[in-house]
């Protein structure tokens, strides 16, 4: 077991005592290995990559050249410094090893200062080394990470760039389709005022329908638009909480019964009759909710909406709005992106029901204007509720 704060010295020579010698020596302060022939050294040192090598000139089989230049011949151990150990004194033989890349010479016998001297020079050098091309690849690493982070800034700028074009082009074009479809419907208007055949009046009325719920649509994706460039503004004008509830559950109340469905509400005594706030709006949302609720259930199946005063704060009121049906439901999973623009839980081409999923989205938004929060509770086959609060101020 090595220590990984500590450097590893391999020390390759044929005779025990010196071995035990330099291993008494330096295994205070490093971590050694040793190896006595130079077939076992190249091993080691493959497997341990140690700092630095204490080798033999003079050993039988591969002496301390031929395993220095085999050292050097691989890729993991080419550049590990390799100190000869050497009881020669000869000027020859220290070129020779200095020539393949021998780093250092010490002489036997070892005198334990020159040893740990040598040795100690020769780690300070690895570990600057070693310093340096950390903080090279520090360098590089942080290059490439400003490089990323560059390159996700631009694609975040490409990607709201073509939102941004993308949600002017839905404002313009919707923009433009509300002109001619206001006259569709008022032209339908008027042809049913001055009477029609019999037998067209089906027609005009289907028509009507239709003109009136793309309408709907295009109004939606304004709005949409509206809200994401700012312009979206909420009004603040005092209006008849009773009446206005009365008027959206009228309309909840038709689309449910054309599916023999029954709309169940509840409305708080305790909400005050006249508040100030954006009745269009609220409007708007708890129609949607109503509207989805009754598309996504059965027929004969029961559709409740509660309203409740949740507080009231002097002359601020907080109101939370329940609308529950026991239709399809919609899976963990799903739920994730129910609010976001344009999607829709079963988004396939082969869906059942109709919509381009701003409803929700939009709902989200409006709640949010009027300082409250919308949430779901749904599973899969089990009919969904939709909860959400809004604060207005009594009148």
């Amino acid at each position: 077991m090595t220590d990984e704060n500590r450097n590893v010295v391999l020390i390759i020579d044929d005779e025990t005592a010196n071995i035990i010698a330099l291993t008494n020596i330096l295994s205070t302060e490093y971590d050694v290995f040793a190896a006595k022939n130079g077939a076992d050294a190249i091993a080691l040192a493959i497997e341990h990559v140690p700092d630095i090598v204490l080798l033999d000139v003079l050993m039988p089989e591969m002496d301390g050249y031929e395993v220095i230049a085999e050292l050097k011949s691989i890729e993991k151990t080419k550049d590990i410094p390799v100190i000869f150990i050497t009881g020669l004194n000869n000027a020859e033989a220290e070129k020779k090893g200095l020539a393949l890349g021998a780093s250092d010479y010490m002489s036997k016998p070892f005198n334990p200062d020159i040893v740990k001297l040598r040795v100690a020079n020769q780690v300070k050098l690895v570990n600057h080394i070693r310093t340096l091309e950390e903080r090279d690849e520090l360098e590089r690493q942080l290059r490439k990470i400003k490089e990323l982070e560059a390159g996700l800034i631009a694609a975040k700028d490409q990607a709201e760039h073509s939102n941004r074009a993308k949600s002017e082009f839905l404002a313009r074009m919707s923009h433009e389709m509300l002109t001619p479809m206001n006259t569709i419907s008022g032209m339908l208007q008027i042809a049913r005022m001055k009477g029609v055949p019999e037998n067209i009046d089906g027609y005009i009325s289907e028509t009507t329908k239709a003109s009136e719920h793309l309408l709907t649509l295009i109004k939606g994706v304004l709005d949409i638009s509206g809200t994401e460039y700012g312009v979206f503004k909420l009004a603040h004008e005092v209006f008849n909480f009773k009446l206005m509830v009365k008027s959206v559950l009228e309309t909840g109340e038709y689309n449910a019964s054309q599916k023999k469905q029954t709309l169940v509400s509840s409305i708080d005594r305790a909400i005050p009759d006249m508040i100030n706030g954006d009745e269009m709006r609220l409007k708007q949302v708890i129609g949607n909710l109503l509207a989805n609720a009754v598309k996504f259930s059965p027929e004969h199946s029961d559709i409740y909406f509660n309203a409740q005063l949740q507080s009231k704060d002097g002359d601020k009121v907080k109101l939370v709005f329940e609308v529950a049906d026991s239709g399809i439901g919609i899976s963990k999973e799903q739920q994730e992106s129910l609010f976001t623009i344009f999607e829709q839980v079963d988004g396939g081409i082969t869906r059942k029901h109709g919509g381009i999923g701003i409803g929700l989205a939009l709902s989200k938004r409006i709640v949010e204007m009027m300082g409250g929060a919308i949430t779901l509770e749904s599973e899969l086959n089990k009919g969904a509720k939709f909860t959400f609060t809004c604060v207005f101020e009594s009148a």
